[in-house]
């Protein structure tokens, strides 16, 4: 019940109403509850809901409540208010038809009422009327209300009331069914009251409604009303409808094999009438659809014809058997399936009589049996015609390689890699052969090393044919590969060891399932594999690849494969020893997949060998610990202690237990070994197998945590949680020691490290929340003579909170981190007063200095924010906000952001108001004013986006009325989206702003013409030629820029004006002048070397880009639009002596673009300031 009552509670804030409604209700209902001190139990609650509808319903309101708890009501309560209920809820059938929430949540009340009442109950005439508009609802057109109607009526004639064996209902249930039959295949079935106007349910699609309701239902009906129903299912085929024939064909063959297995006769008697309306209406064998359905039916009707009359069912056997074998023809999966499944039945009604005429008939003659195991025979034999007839195939196909323009490279390589997995690489080797070695290129013939590649997928091949025929061919490449390096030629000795590399890959396809692993796996090829693991670092992983295949494909196939597992056993010491000693040689990044390889061997391995190879690995690992500088070696044998560990006995792991519990181990210099001591520890408590005792183990840890590495915290930790579970709950004083380590553990570098601390912490948690006695007496630090205390979650609260006291504010920040995990793992354990006492206590730690303890304050204030009750927090608000307005303005550690984010959180819960009210001053109060202008203008931002694209659409719609989407058209073409974007920039004036381009996508029509089709192609070719014209310059392109005399036409030049070619010859004279040197060295894109030749990157400052800008500014753009809205910082500077400059002289030099210098008075020309002043000594 608390499950579900738990997922109503949270849609308080639903914008749905049927979800909101329950919810708020819920709450009022706990809450009067709680005030009341009465228990929350179904019976409590069903009274309330009861007492509420009664109330809604006189004020005429019938949407509220949820009724998902009444299966969790007692039935003699309801048997009790049978008569309240239906009065009340009864007569809201007709409202709720066209509410489908509260609808199914009344059907879930019925559905528990129906269970609950006794046979003189189920008379009552409301009880059978609410039963009847129910079985209506079971041809609903509404998903979810049809499902749940359909459920209830299946579970009341599921559970009938005792002492009956069948239900009351049944018979009326099969009635109606039989009548909704009748009127779906004649197709005068009526619309259901709840279709509403608009529905259009045809009358096969509420058939199919119907069927899907029946299936369930059909075991519980009468045995005298099958009969009838069956007829009628075989009418409804004739509707022509490809779902609603599979349905019905589906069901009839449920309710035979139902007679089969349940022994009752309910259709045996419809059995020959059903048989020869089958036959009469086969399938087209393409219908992919109806035909596995209709095959089944033949199948499961004449094996309950057997069963029913086994002679009768003897005529019918040969009629049946040639019409389902004829649809082996077909290629549709489903079809030979149920073709394979209806003759696995058939071949059970074969009768001693049928048997008897074969043989009397004598080996020539052409009885029903002898036809059918002839024409069995002949399909056998294919395969085996298949794999001679791919021989011939392959070598036919392999002549068209031969050719170096075949242009099917890809079908080629599917051909055979298809190939190589059916037929196996000794077939298709013999007809295409690799042709690798000299002698074969010294012959002519054509290499074929494409094919090595795809040895390495599974395939029928046995081991013996890569042991006789690949590794003597690795040998003599291996041989050829060593004299080609020894004679200098590296490109040809790289070239025969990839193939060998090839030719070794291909090891593990050989080892699914061979059936030649005792002749094949001989000592001569185990001691070659052992020396390629041991001398051949580039082929020991296909090679391990192959070792643990072989014994996997081998356990999966177990009753075929049980002498080949047999002789594995026996060589399980011998590889022991070999993956040993691999795994000693590689490094620690490369013994990965020799951990695997012996895994899967140790478990196919014998207790004795298991036993044998631990005490050699567990005297090595004591011999290492006793050698000094010897870290590597012991933490190998740790390694593969691990790897064994699941498969010791109960005495082995004691004594790995008590031999990893020591000083040597878990204060060993070397980090590696530490970790991996903690590491089996951890894994011989989670196996289950150690009986230690866990306060000595508690004890002898904490005497050798002073040597404890960084690297080994995460597996302690984790040892420690395994622990505290194993503890007495008479003997919890073993808790405080351990929070002081698992506090600071949450402060750890490693992520790792602290996830196992607070796991450490949860799980403390857990354990005093199951109760217990905390002797305080036994407390490190505590007086003998103190009381004992029973185990909470509280009590373990307040242990934790005394580390708030902590001498270092890291230790304080880690109190505060650890206390918040703790209320939200047990927000709902800790009773309010407790969460009231922690919130208050930290709250008083937001007035720290010490950053590391206001950031983890934060945290809390967030998580308490989200998750704490608002009655509980809304007393603290005034404490609250001015002390987290004294952070706002701090950006260091992102404490700004956090506050931000604190106060968004709080204002959504407990509302604007409170929230500012609770500031105080108007300095602090700005920030919430700030957050508050944040988050309108964000929302009108939003708001303004969604009129803007609105606006747009509807525009568009009024241009284009009959117009269809683009996107309908196109799919997202955006070429006419480019186009018209250019057109309107060009038609709007400078300065407006566009509509967006989402919009714009979303609004481009196109109009339809129903007279003729569009062509979207029209003009393409024309538009293409124009755009690459228009980019041509034009004759007499330039003369459109200047001015015309409007009686003449006559182009118009001012003297006044400079050309272009004046101003492209000035920049040019002005780079001459060496610009560009100089603002490699000054602008912000420059650069500038240092002594030693390193490049310093100029810096972007203020006074650099206002520079940039005024050199920038005398560049005539082309573009006026972008100087228009360019604003300078001040004004252009006239040039030195420009009054005397002559209005229509052109000067001496002008070629050059530098005007002649004019003579003026020296005062004047001594008092021009600024940047680019020139000396008056430099004037002429």
């Amino acid at each position: 019940m608390e499950e579900a009552l738990a997922k109503i509670r949270p849609h308080t804030t639903s914008n749905l109403a049927h979800q909101k409604a329950p919810a708020n209700l819920l709450h009022a209902l706990e809450s009067t509850f709680q005030e009341k001190h009465t228990d929350r139990t179904p019976t409590a609650y069903f009274a309330a809901l009861i007492t509420t509808l009664d109330g809604c319903i006189q004020k005429k309101e019938t949407s509220l409540g949820d009724w998902r708890l009444a299966p969790f009501v007692p039935p003699p309560v309801i048997q009790t208010n049978l008569n309240t209920l239906l009065s009340l809820t009864a007569p809201l059938f007709p409202a709720l038809m066209a509410h489908a929430p509260p609808l199914r949540s009344q059907l879930t009340l019925y559905n528990a009422v129906f269970r609950a009442l006794d046979k003189s109950q189920l008379d009552v005439s409301a009880v059978r009327q609410s039963f009847a508009s129910i079985l209506q609802l079971c041809l609903d057109p509404r998903p979810k209300v049809r499902k749940k109607a359909a459920d209830i009526v299946k579970d009341v004639l599921s559970f009938p009331p005792s002492p009956l064996i069948r239900h009351p209902y049944a018979q009326r249930v099969a009635e109606w069914a039989h009548i909704a039959l009748q009127q779906a295949s004649s197709g005068a079935l009526p619309k259901s009251k709840s279709s509403g106007k608009g529905s259009d349910t045809s009358a096969a699609e509420t058939a199919i409604h119907l069927l899907a309701f029946l299936r369930p239902v059909l075991p519980n009906l009468p045995l005298d009303a099958i009969p009838p129903i069956t007829t009628t299912l075989l009418t409804l085929p004739r509707l022509g409808n490809p779902y609603l024939s599979q349905a019905a064909y589906s069901i009839l063959s449920d309710l035979f094999t139902a007679s089969t297995t349940t022994g009752t006769a309910s259709a045996i008697e419809q059995i020959p009438a059903v048989l020869n309306a089958v036959l009469e209406s086969p399938p087209a064998k393409a219908d992919n659809s109806i035909s596995p359905s209709w095959i089944r039916v033949l199948g499961d009707a004449m094996f309950a014809y057997h069963v029913a009359d086994a002679s009768a069912c003897a005529a019918e056997f040969n009629k049946v058997w040639k019409t389902v074998w004829s649809y082996f023809e077909t290629k549709h999966p489903p079809t030979r399936k149920a073709v394979a499944e209806s003759l696995a039945l058939l071949t059970r009604c074969i009768t001693p009589s049928i048997v008897k005429d074969s043989i009397s008939d004598g080996e020539a003659g052409k009885s029903p049996l002898r036809s059918i195991i002839s024409q069995i025979t002949k399909a056998l034999r294919l395969p085996g015609f298949c794999i001679c007839y791919a021989r011939a195939t392959l070598g036919y196909f392999s002549s068209y390689l031969k050719f170096g323009r075949f242009g099917h490279k890809e079908a080629a390589d599917a051909v055979l890699s298809t190939a190589m997995r059916v037929v196996g690489p000794a077939v298709l080797l013999a007809a295409i052969p690799l042709n690798l070695e000299p002698s074969d290129r010294q012959a002519g013939k054509e290499p074929r090393a494409f094919l090595l590649p795809m040895l390495n997928q599974p395939h029928p091949s046995l081991l013996g044919h890569f042991v006789s025929y690949f590794v003597p061919m690795s040998e003599r490449m291996f041989n050829l590969q060593q004299k080609a390096d020894s004679e200098g030629r590296q490109s040809e000795a790289k070239v025969w060891s990839v193939l060998v590399a090839q030719i070794w890959t291909g090891f593990a396809g050989y080892c699914h399932a061979p059936s030649d692993i005792k002749t094949a796996l001989t000592p001569a090829f185990s001691q070659l594999l052992s020396q390629l693991l041991y001398s051949q670092p580039d082929l020991r992983p296909p090679v391990l690849r192959g070792l643990k295949a072989l014994i996997r494909v081998q356990q999966d196939y177990r009753i075929p494969a049980s002498q080949n597992l047999t002789f594995l056993k026996t060589q399980v010491e011998s590889w022991f020893a070999v993956f040993f000693n691999v795994f000693g040689s590689v490094d620690r990044d490369n013994r990965g997949m020799v951990g695997d390889v012996i895994g899967v061997w140790a478990g196919l391995a014998e207790k004795q060998d298991i036993a044998k190879a631990y005490r050699k690995v567990v005297d090595l690992f004591r011999q290492s610990l006793q050698q000094s500088d010897n870290g590597n070696t012991t933490a190998m044998t740790q390694d593969l202690l691990i790897l064994l560990l699941p498969f010791l006995d109960a005495q082995d792991v004691a004594a790995l237990f008590s031999t990893c519990l020591v000083q040597e181990v878990l204060c060993h210099k070397d980090n590696g070994v530490q970790k991996r001591g903690y590491k089996i520890l951890a894994k011989l408590l989670e196996n289950g197998k150690v009986e230690e005792d866990a306060l000595q183990t508690f004890q002898r840890l904490d005497e050798l945590s002073v040597g404890l590495a960084p690297a080994a915290k995460k597996d302690r930790f984790i040892l420690l949680s395994l622990l505290i579970l194993r503890v007495p709950s008479e003997s919890l004083h073993i808790i405080p020691s351990l929070i002081p380590e698992a506090i600071l553990g949450t402060k750890e570098p490693s992520e790792k490290a602290r996830s196992a601390a607070f796991e450490l912490i949860v799980a403390m948690g857990q354990k005093m929340s199951q109760g217990g006695v905390v002797k305080r007496s036994m407390v490190d630090g505590m007086d003998e003579d103190g009381a004992e205390a029973q185990a909470s979650i509280n009590e373990y609260m307040t242990m934790v909170a005394g580390g708030l006291a902590g001498a270092s504010p890291h230790m304080i920040s880690a109190t505060v981190t650890a206390v918040s995990r703790l209320v939200f793992e047990f927000r709902e354990s800790i009773d309010a007063q407790m969460q009231t006492e922690i919130f208050t206590t930290l709250l008083v730690f937001l007035s720290s200095a010490n950053r590391e303890i206001i950031k983890s304050t934060l945290g809390y204030i967030k998580l308490a924010i989200h998750t704490l009750p608002i009655e509980l927090l809304r007393p603290h608000l005034k404490e609250l906000v001015p002390a987290l307005l004294a952070w706002s303005h701090d950006h260091k550690n992102h404490f700004k952001a956090k506050v931000r984010h604190i106060f968004e959180r709080m204002i959504r819960r407990f509302g604007w108001n409170d929230v500012y009210q609770a500031a105080g001053e108007d300095q602090a109060a700005k920030v919430l004013v700030n957050i508050k202008k944040r988050k309108e203008r964000a929302k009108r931002k939003r708001a303004r986006e969604d009129d803007d694209e609105e606006e747009e659409v509807r525009r568009l719609k009024e241009r284009f009325p009959q117009a269809m989407p683009l996107k309908d058209v196109l799919y997202g073409s955006e070429s006419e989206l480019d186009d018209s974007d250019e057109d309107e920039q060009v038609s709007r004036p400078t300065g407006m702003a566009g509509p967006k381009r989402r919009g714009v996508e979303q609004g481009v029509r196109l109009r339809v013409d129903d007279d003729e089709p569009m062509d979207l192609l029209q003009g393409v070719a024309s538009r293409l030629t124009n755009a690459q014209a228009n980019r041509r310059r034009k004759p007499g392109q330039d003369a459109g820029r200047f001015k015309t005399d409007a009686d003449t036409g006559k182009i118009v030049i001012n003297e006044d004006e400079e050309s272009d070619i004046e101003v492209s010859a000035r920049k040019a004279a002005k780079d001459v002048a060496g610009s560009a040197y100089r603002e490699s060295m000054t602008s912000v894109d420059g650069f500038t070397r240092g002594p030693n030749g390193r490049i310093k990157f100029n810096k972007d400052t203020k006074k650099r880009r206002r520079e940039n800008e005024d050199e920038d500014g005398d560049v005539e753009m082309a573009d006026g639009a972008a100087t228009a809205t360019k604003k300078n910082k001040r004004p252009m500077e006239p040039k030195l002596g420009h009054e005397f400059k002559a209005k229509r002289a052109g000067g001496d030099v002008k070629k050059g673009g530098v005007d002649p210098y004019a003579y003026m008075s020296l005062s004047q020309a001594a008092k021009k300031k600024g940047r680019n002043r020139t000396g008056i000594a430099g004037k002429h």
